[in-house]
């Protein structure tokens, strides 16, 4: 992470660790660090912005944590929950009637709130960017693993997960989403991180 991610997160005094509320799975099946995981519905706190992965994540988790602190319309804390999610888009531009072209990366950084709430109980954040989005039912292929999150110790991990998805002819769909548990101190062999992929 960044340095701008490591004195955000330092103002949790710690907090994204075991003892936060996670979402809940059913773990279908389980290979190594391979599973296939069935999500329940829940609500996400999201901020989209273009750039690349490391920037947009600390500036999205600054937008993000600012609506928990309480820049709500109730002005009121809401519990830090783990893991942080990232995952990339693309955004299309119309050169010509014909031709497309990629622009920027767009990455999306997610907290899930805390079970507590539904949309109408859940407080209205101040800043337009925070969008609160109904997330339904969903299953996932999951690698996980401990290291940092740079970009190389995901992509490996994220090969990782595609070869295990062609050998076990599973049909996905989207793009990886990326799943960080702990805090920037948190020393790289105890940190769990998760490169995931949903299921058709």
């Amino acid at each position: 992470m960044t340095v701008g991610i490591v004195s955000l997160v330092g103002v949790f005094a710690g907090p994204i660790t075991s003892n936060v509320e996670k979402p809940d799975y059913e773990v279908i099946s389980s290979l190594n660090n391979f599973e296939i995981r069935q999500y329940g519905p829940m609500i996400i706190a999201e901020v989209k912005s273009s750039g690349n992965r490391e920037d947009t994540i600390g500036n999205e988790f600054g937008i993000l944590a600012d609506y928990i602190f309480g820049n709500n319309n109730m002005q009121n804390g809401i519990a830090m929950t783990a893991p942080v999610q990232q995952q990339k888009s693309r955004k299309i531009a119309m050169t010509s009637p014909v031709q497309k072209q990629f622009e920027d990366e767009v990455w999306t950084t997610s907290f899930v709130m805390p079970s507590e709430y539904n949309m109408d109980t859940l407080p209205k954040p101040n800043n337009d960017r925070v969008e609160l989005k109904e997330v339904p039912p969903k299953k996932f292929v999951v690698v996980q693993f401990s290291g940092n999150n740079s970009d190389e110790n995901i992509n490996k991990h994220g090969k990782q997960l595609t070869e295990y998805i062609v050998s076990n002819q599973i049909k996905t769909i989207g793009t990886f989403k990326y799943a960080f548990y702990d805090p920037p101190w948190t020393l790289p062999i105890m940190r769990r991180n998760e490169v995931m992929l949903e299921i058709e």
